[in-house]
């Protein structure tokens, strides 16, 4: 199944935090773990469309590595995998 987003948001794949903690401790399945801040871009939506009707592209583009804000991407499920939806006011920096 394909996920295309519409006008700016974003489908973001989010990257797992390590599962170790710096001294060395590895955390289990069932420690609470805060949501994910980073993440790759899978799909972009054609972008945000003026009161003219012109669209504005996005400036993140699919395969990007990026930093958004902790609670604002929406959370979906399809076929088992975990995506976030959010818009592109929420994406603070593309990671390099």
């Amino acid at each position: 199944m394909t996920i295309k987003p519409l006008r700016d948001y974003i489908l973001i794949e989010p990257i797992k935090e390590e599962e170790k903690t710096k001294s060395g401790i590895l955390l289990p399945e069932t420690a609470e773990k805060e949501r994910p801040e980073q993440g790759r871009v899978i799909s972009v939506g054609p972008g945000r469309k003026t009161d003219e009707g012109k669209i504005i592209p996005l400036d993140v583009r699919e395969g990007q590595k990026v930093l958004f804000t902790k609670y604002a991407p929406n959370e979906i499920k399809v076929a088992d995998k975990e995506y976030l939806i959010a818009k592109e006011e929420d994406i603070l920096a593309i990671l390099e």
